[in-house]
């Protein structure tokens, strides 16, 4: 008797890995995000499998839960198939959320993942879920690399999405970062699962959509096939390094007179600039808008003071020297500019 498809083993292998590295943990609860497309719903399948696979354990229990935005005409309807797959896939427990999408002061993608973030926090403190599972693929990585590059955001950027991440106390695991798109396609076809196809992956509107239909095809047709794995690698090579400097960062900021322009000023320039952001960010700029531009010319409130009074963040916030110190405050009024 022959064993599962090939994709679909590879979706189960994937999150068996995921799985592993929290052993240490008893078998408790897991959280899975799902939009009823192809990477979250292989996820799903995949996850409910293993957590039942497990010989000397009791199991996890498994919640699948969708987040409607409300951004594209039959979002409910299509909240509701994603509720039956999930019962239908054997999930312990469902949530179904629907959210208001506020893009004041960011893009409408960075928006609705802000407001998606904050229902799968609520979800896994309301069922003690160890973790939260994502759908994101191989593909996806290489997308955010490419991303990454032409917003000139950094090393971190480039670094691409994190294997494992800690948000607002929330565990996020995405598994499914070694697997391409075609096979958590071909896993769902291979289960019989039908998949939805969000519009809004083909939209020349979202610069996402632009590098997924425009920008990899041409890559891969002029430097070879190959360039997708290659951008996930690189991403993978630089993570270990930025993880480094993110420790020495934190450790930075966590010093007295962090903020201080001699404390500062005496710190290496990649340090520096990384303390700077990060600073920002703790102050409420918004990290996925926060660009190189920003970054240097906080950089410039350090190393190349003429005076000038401050500078705009996104965020609706403001960075200036003030009596030898980088601060931060909220802007007001129309008149707020970098002076």
């Amino acid at each position: 008797m022959g064993g599962p498809d090939p994709a679909v083993a590879a979706c189960r292998v994937a999150v068996r890995r995921a799985l592993s590295d929290l052993r240490a943990q008893q078998p408790g609860t897991l959280v899975v995000a799902c939009s009823g497309g192809a990477d979250s719903l292989a996820l799903l399948a995949a996850c409910v499998f293993e957590a039942r696979a497990r010989d000397a354990d009791p199991g996890w229990r498994v919640v699948g839960a969708t987040v409607d935005h409300g951004l594209q005409e039959g979002s409910a309807e299509q909240a509701q198939r994603v509720l039956a797959q999930m019962e239908a896939l054997g999930v312990d427990e469902t949530f179904s959320a629907r959210v208001r999408v506020s893009a004041a002061g960011q893009g409408p993608e960075a928006a609705a993942r802000e407001a998606r973030y904050a229902v799968l926090g609520e979800i896994a403190a309301r069922t003690r879920a160890a973790a939260v599972l994502l759908g994101h693929t191989l593909d996806d990585q290489a997308e955010t690399v490419l991303l990454g590059l032409g917003r000139g955001s950094g090393g971190r950027s480039i670094a691409g999405m994190r294997r494992e991440l800690v948000r607002d106390g929330t565990r996020y695991l995405r598994p499914l970062l070694d697997v391409r798109r075609g096979a958590t396609e071909a896993a769902c076809r291979a289960q019989g699962l039908d998949f939805w196809v969000d519009p809004h992956n083909s939209d020349p509107r979202f610069l996402r959509a632009r590098v997924r239909h425009d920008v990899l095809p041409v890559l891969e047709r002029e430097l070879g096939p190959g360039v997708t794995e290659t951008l996930a690698r690189t991403a993978d090579s630089l993570r270990a390094d930025m993880e480094a400097l993110d420790e020495l960062t934190d450790a930075a900021l966590a010093a007295p007179g962090a903020l201080e322009v001699a404390s500062l000023a005496a710190l290496p320039v990649a340090l520096r600039r990384r303390v700077l952001r990060a600073a920002a960010v703790r102050a409420g700029a918004l990290d996925g808008e926060l660009f190189a531009a920003h970054v240097l010319a906080l950089d410039e409130l350090v190393t190349r003071w003429r005076g000038q009074r401050w500078v705009d963040l996104p965020g609706h916030l403001r960075a200036l020297r003030r009596e030898g110190r980088i601060e931060f405050e909220h802007a007001v009024g129309p008149g707020s500019a970098r002076g």
